[in-house]
């Protein structure tokens, strides 16, 4: 299995490169370390935090980021069991975060209070998944 924490340039680069103007899901699986990775010297790194606590602060850091850019958690839920890929790929956070428009999530992400939050994050997680989407109306039919 592949760990993948953060976007890389060319993923990111596609990502903006992409229409801005029109609202997006975003789908992310997180996998958290057992034990924070804060770099050495940061405030926490001595604490002992588990990767969850480090998420929890990422997400008390962020939020209201989130909330100023115009975004919001539609749906969270609780990992059970893989049916169709990795059976390793357990997940310990899954949600889909809804934005206004791609430019809000770019607006977040360069935010100064965003960069000082994300830290936590890179001390959370070993692996995750971060998918954007376009919103469809709901349906029940599965194409």
């Amino acid at each position: 299995m592949t760990n993948y924490s953060d976007t890389d340039r060319a993923q990111f680069e596609m990502f903006k490169s992409l229409p801005r103007d029109t609202p997006i899901n975003m789908l992310n699986l997180v996998q958290f370390h057992e034990h924070a990775a804060y770099p050495q010297g940061h405030a926490l790194a001595a604490e002992g935090l588990s990767g969850a606590q480090a998420y929890k602060n990422y997400g008390a850091a962020s939020g209201p980021v989130l909330k100023r850019v115009g975004g919001s958690i539609i749906w969270r839920g609780g990992f059970d069991v893989t049916l169709i890929g990795d059976p390793a790929e357990v997940w310990d956070a899954m949600f889909i975060a809804h934005y206004p428009d791609a430019g809000a999530f770019l607006a977040m992400v360069t935010d100064p209070e965003y960069q000082r939050a994300v830290v936590h994050r890179q001390a959370a997680v070993l692996n995750s998944r971060l998918v954007r989407a376009k919103p469809l109306g709901a349906s029940d039919l599965f194409a």
